[in-house]
């Protein structure tokens, strides 16, 4: 497999499963089986936020990039909007808002 991986998703939550497949694929023929939990909820979380929040037009796509470095992946999300993404203190009895606090917690940067 080359040393990284890009796709482009519609913003159709089924979207991420088929995405976490993607890179579960790449990152045991890079033999980072190790890292494989922790890169697929990061990759959830992301791809998650950008389906929901980035206000793009309608058929628009979400590119994911998975890249192998020598201790892990870089895991990347590009969108069509303008808006960064905010992360902010999840609110204890809340449903939502914990995804880019999880990936902070998760990733190196």
């Amino acid at each position: 497999m080359p040393e990284q991986v890009v796709r482009r998703w519609s913003r159709h939550p089924r979207q991420v499963g088929r995405a976490r497949a993607e890179l579960r694929t790449a990152l045991a023929s890079w033999a980072l089986v190790p890292v494989t939990d922790t890169a697929l909820l990061v990759l959830s979380e992301l791809l998650t936020n950008a389906g929901r929040h980035a206000r793009v037009s309608p058929g628009r796509e979400i590119e994911t990039r998975f890249v192998r470095l020598p201790d892990g992946v870089r895991i990347e999300m590009h969108d069509a909007s303008s808006v960064r993404p905010v992360r902010r203190e999840p609110v204890p009895d809340a449903c939502e808002g914990r995804g880019l606090f999880l990936v902070a917690a998760l990733a190196d940067r």
